[in-house]
């Protein structure tokens, strides 16, 4: 029997022009701090991130001022307690002060199998998957969450 883990991509576009705009300074000076209480959360498996220690400098949608996060957990519990009930939780109930509201959907969540992670590509499709056609068991959110497949 397979074991699944759960993938996940947020994405925000940001009110700077990019990353270095100076009304972002304080998100970007937290990152290093929000990234490494990811990484020590129970239940944390695996993060995109590249050689500066986050994902800012990709850019898959083309534009400047999107950035993603890309990451898998072992449960949809153990991703919502990060989210949610750490420091974490801080920076989201402040975000209106670095990002504008993206469109309905700006997080996807879909199980994938234990010891893989998604690419950046993969990650696009499926969070474009939720915003056309709604959670599914392929693709869905906090809200809308289906089990692991059996």
């Amino acid at each position: 029997m397979k074991k699944y883990q759960l993938a996940e991509i947020n994405v925000a576009r940001m009110k700077g022009v990019n990353i270095d705009d100076p009304i972002m300074k304080e998100f970007v000076d937290n990152l290093d701090v929000v990234n490494t209480l990811a990484e020590n959360s129970e239940g944390f498996v695996w993060r995109l991130k590249e050689e500066n220690n986050n994902a800012t400098s990709l850019n898959p949608y083309d534009d400047e001022q999107v950035i993603i996060n890309v990451s898998v957990w072992e449960s949809v519990e153990t991703l919502e307690q990060y989210v949610f009930k750490t420091f974490h939780s801080e920076f989201l109930k402040r975000r209106k002060e670095w990002f504008h509201k993206y469109g309905q959907v700006h997080t996807a969540m879909w199980w994938i199998e234990a010891g893989k992670f998604p690419t950046v590509e993969e990650a696009v499709a499926k969070l474009a998957a939720l915003q056309k056609d709604g959670a599914t068991q392929e693709v869905f959110n906090f809200k809308d969450r289906f089990s692991p497949p059996v």
